[in-house]
């Protein structure tokens, strides 16, 4: 209870205020407190000691006093700084980071080619950026098969897989087999009706306006297969 009747007096007690500096003496700033004083002072104090020490070292120093590390330092604007050593590199070293940089170099190139090397392993449906130099040469008897000839149905594959010389499945294997890697379905945007389509009337703009008609349903593994593909007809 008597704590409780102390707080409630302090806090109708009156106000301490510091005392200003008078008018007549506004000119010369604020008025000082101890505690602004006592900082002032022990700061003063602290220098006072320094100075008089740095002037006692200089009294007793000797002049024949050597150290080792006087042979690395160097006086600049009155304070001592430890000069910068130039590491000097003989021929054999440099020879050796050379041939060190060399292996790493050739390191990072086997690195990357066996990366390259893993990636094209993975790239089942994809076309090549250019054209193959190779060429493929089929012989025939007349005039009119050479006419009536198509690739596609003569390597039994899709005709998006034609200019590929290698990792060029057929029809049966696309049938059968299905992609790895294509897990996103809402990315197989091209249907296998309009790739029939496209077989038959020969590219997309000569497809007939009426969708009255569609072709039957395809094999879920081949839609898979030539829709994960994502080719665009033009």
């Amino acid at each position: 209870m008597a704590a409780a009747f102390r707080k409630a007096a302090k806090s109708r007690q009156r106000e301490h205020r510091e005392r200003s500096q008078p008018g007549f003496r506004k000119h010369l700033g604020l008025l000082e407190k101890k505690k602004d004083y006592k900082l002032r002072a022990d700061d003063y104090r602290k220098k006072q000691e320094y100075l008089r020490a740095l002037r006692k070292k200089a009294l007793e120093k000797n002049p024949d006093e050597f150290y080792y590390k006087m042979t690395r330092v160097k006086l600049q604007d009155g304070v001592h700084v430890i000069k910068e050593t130039k590491e000097e590199v003989t021929p054999e070293q440099l020879k050796l980071m050379r041939t060190q940089d060399i292996k790493y170099i050739e390191m990072k190139r086997v690195a990357e080619a066996k990366k390259i090397e893993r990636l094209k392993a993975e790239l089942h449906l994809l076309d090549f950026q250019g054209k193959q130099q190779n060429k493929h040469v089929f012989f025939f008897d007349t005039k009119k098969e050479v006419e009536q000839f198509d690739i596609a149905t003569h390597l039994r594959t899709a005709p998006e897989l034609v200019d590929r010389v290698f990792n060029r499945p057929t029809i049966e294997t696309l049938q059968k087999e299905k992609v790895k890697g294509v897990n996103n379905q809402t990315r197989l945007k091209v249907s296998f009706s309009i790739f029939l389509q496209v077989q038959v009337y020969g590219n997309l703009g000569s497809l007939p306006p009426s969708p009255h008609c569609p072709p039957p349903p395809p094999p879920p593994a081949f839609h898979e297969i030539i829709c994960g593909k994502s080719t665009k007809f033009s």
